[in-house]
């Protein structure tokens, strides 16, 4: 890819807001550039690779599986997102797999000695990595709680409650698009599709979620975010 075509893709990346046009397109010039089919592999758990993933276009599932075989998701990185820091920073091999979930998806992978060095330059790219960290420290723990002191139509409405906060809010509601799987959801709290649709359906039944064609919306944030915090002060 030339780089002036390359820096211009990176303009979107988030972590890369603070650099430069110059300084973007010498980022540029140090990826490797590859596109992906959807549900194809972009990083292998345990994998020898130490490069920085930029999300340029698409989406990117950061996932495991259990011994069985079950599949464990973490989080859905959106264009404009990054992933894969904590090999490049440690030295360590992957914490976990990553799959493309849309045709065409376009990473660009930076190795780890030039974005050390990027990091280590630009205190605000710095204080960008250290944030992501921080979010993802924050998630686990939630999760490690509600996974030890909630039960699963709790961990639905907690999870349920994290994608409205992340989607698009409007006063009281907030719209989710597009619609959660069923199965994504329930790979994240650790229960059966089964139990997901039972809890959407009781939601909406209770006007407290409305299914759209081509979004989920909560009626009431606040409604629900008291529901989660109830059972958490229980706990």
């Amino acid at each position: 890819m030339p780089a002036d075509a390359g820096a211009s893709r990176l303009d979107e990346i988030t972590l890369l807001s603070p650099l430069s046009a110059e300084e973007r397109a010498a980022v540029a010039r140090q990826c490797r550039w590859r596109r992906f089919h959807a549900n194809e592999q972009v990083i292998d758990h345990q994998g020898e690779s130490r490069d920085v993933a930029l999300v340029v276009q698409g989406r990117v599932r950061v996932l495991s599986h259990s011994p069985a075989g079950r599949e464990i998701s973490f989080d859905d990185i959106e264009a404009g997102g990054f992933l894969g820091e904590m090999a490049a920073i440690d030295g360590l091999p992957r914490s976990a797999s990553a799959m493309a979930l849309e045709e065409g998806t376009l990473i660009a992978f930076l190795a780890p000695r030039p974005f050390q060095e990027l990091v280590s330059g630009h205190p605000d790219l710095a204080m960008a990595v250290m944030r992501r960290l921080c979010r993802v420290v924050r998630i686990a723990t939630d999760r490690v709680m509600e996974l030890s002191t909630l039960g699963a139509n709790n961990r639905v409405h907690a999870e349920l409650l994290r994608l409205a906060k992340r989607g698009r809010v409007e006063g009281a509601t907030a719209v989710i698009a597009p619609i959660p799987v069923h199965a994504d959801i329930a790979s994240r709290v650790s229960t059966a599709r089964e139990t997901v649709a039972r809890v959407l359906n009781d939601l909406a039944r209770d006007g407290l979620v409305e299914r759209r064609a081509d979004a989920l919306v909560v009626r009431d944030l606040d409604r629900l975010e008291a529901l989660v915090e109830d059972v958490r002060a229980g706990a």
